[in-house]
Parts: C-alpha cells; sequence; structure tokens
C-alpha cells in the first residue's frame, strides 16, 4: 500500500509543479503534513520527495524544507549528442534558428588547433543563434572539416546540419567529448543572444567526431545562464 502511496505522492505534486498550480521557489508542506495528509509514513513521504528532487522538481534544504525548482530552465543534455532541432522538437516550444554566417574561412589559430589543422587551412564557419519562445537564448559557432561535410548552406544551417550529413551526405556521425564552463559574455554574445543584463554565458565546446574516429566539427555553443540547466545520469560503478 505505502508503495502505491508514494507514487500518488510524487505523481501529485510533479503534475502541479508542471502546471504552475506550485510556483517556482514555493515551499511544500514538510514531512509530517504531507504524511497526515496521505495517511502515510514519513518514510514513504520521504521517498516521494527524494524522487521528485531527483527529476528536478524540488530543493530540498536541510532544516528549511523542499522548495520548487524553475522548470522554465529547458534541460539540455550533458552526454548525448542531440541537434538543436531534435532537442526543440522534444521540448515542445516553439523555437527557430537566425543564421548569420555560412561560409568558407581561413581557421584562425585557435580553430586550427581546436580541429588539429593547419593555421590558415579552410574551414566552414557557422554562426547561429536559437530562438525560443521569442528569446534568443543559445549562440553556436560551428566549424566544419570541408572534405567531410561538402557544400554548407543558409537554407541547410536553417534548418538542421546534421540531418543533412546523416540523411543526405549518408555520414555517420558518433561521438563527442565536450567541456563545459562559465565565461563572461562578449561583445558578439551581447549583439547575437538577448542576455538581459547577465553577465557571464555557459559555454559548451563540443569536438565531435565521425564513425571512423575522425574530428570533423567544433563547436562553441553559448548559453543564457538563466534559461538552461544541463543534465545528467549517472550511476555508481560497483
Amino acid at each position: 500500500m505505502s508503495a502505491n502511496i508514494y507514487w500518488t505522492i510524487y505523481n501529485d505534486y510533479a503534475e502541479k509543479i508542471q502546471n504552475g498550480d506550485i510556483p517556482a521557489g514555493a515551499k511544500i508542506p514538510s514531512e509530517s503534513e504531507l504524511a497526515d495528509s496521505y495517511g502515510t509514513s514519513r518514510e514513504t513521504v520521504r521517498k516521494a520527495l527524494g524522487l521528485l528532487s531527483q527529476n528536478g522538481y524540488i530543493h530540498k534544504v536541510k532544516g528549511k524544507g523542499s522548495f520548487v525548482l524553475d522548470l522554465g530552465k529547458m534541460k539540455f543534455p550533458i552526454t548525448g549528442l542531440i541537434s538543436f532541432k531534435e532537442m526543440s522538437e522534444r521540448l515542445g516550444r516553439k523555437s527557430r534558428t537566425l543564421v548569420y554566417k555560412t561560409e568558407r574561412v581561413p581557421a584562425s589559430r585557435v580553430i586550427s588547433a581546436h580541429l588539429d589543422l593547419n593555421e590558415g587551412t579552410t574551414v566552414w564557419e557557422v554562426i547561429r543563434s536559437r530562438e525560443i519562445e521569442g528569446e534568443r537564448v543559445i549562440l553556436d559557432k560551428d566549424y566544419f572539416v570541408p572534405e567531410r561535410v561538402g557544400t554548407l548552406t543558409p537554407e541547410i544551417a536553417a534548418r538542421s546540419i546534421y540531418d543533412y550529413l546523416e540523411n543526405t551526405l549518408n555520414l555517420s556521425i558518433s561521438y563527442a567529448k565536450k567541456e563545459i564552463s562559465v565565461e563572461p559574455a562578449t561583445p558578439e554574445d551581447r549583439a547575437l543572444l538577448d542576455l538581459n543584463n547577465l553577465s557571464h554565458v555557459v559555454v559548451v565546446r563540443n569536438y565531435v567526431y565521425l564513425e571512423d574516429t575522425t574530428l570533423f566539427q567544433y563547436t562553441e555553443s553559448r548559453h543564457r545562464l538563466d534559461k538552461f540547466r544541463f543534465v545528467d545520469f549517472a550511476r555508481r560503478a560497483h
């Protein structure tokens, strides 16, 4: 019986938080209050709250209680290799891509080092901002090895470059290494993102490899701090 109550408590509060019936920052009832309300033990309530915390609905503060987290922050996977188009479809939010640049340019010293190329080697540079529900919240700066990706156009960049590479060129994109940091916003960030006076951005650097282990893409995804949280799932090895 307690297992059913445990799931009932979890589902009740997950639904209320998702629907906005309990706003971000609100304190939810204590373990004792929930135990009385549902006619169960504090241990059962504790399990339900633990699952709500684990799944990003609440934050438990020792000695103070449990508080609702802001679900307006969109989950962006750390370990998954996913295109923005795929991510926005999963989120179910209105979005569009604004393409500022799709050109072959000589690689700078920094970009050539990231792609393990000689300085000055020609690369595709694609600069796009990602607008979600009317706000530009991601700036993507992509650099591709031309020998691997052929010709890129603004139309391809506006839709999905990965869709083009996989379904038109039949490339097998395999894995990526990622580095995540928080850095001061640049003048370019301020020009191409709606930062709303935020001074820093989250920068995710991706090194993307084909199935044959060839490094073919380096990306800087620059995210507005207040709109994204990065999620992962880890299981302890035994």
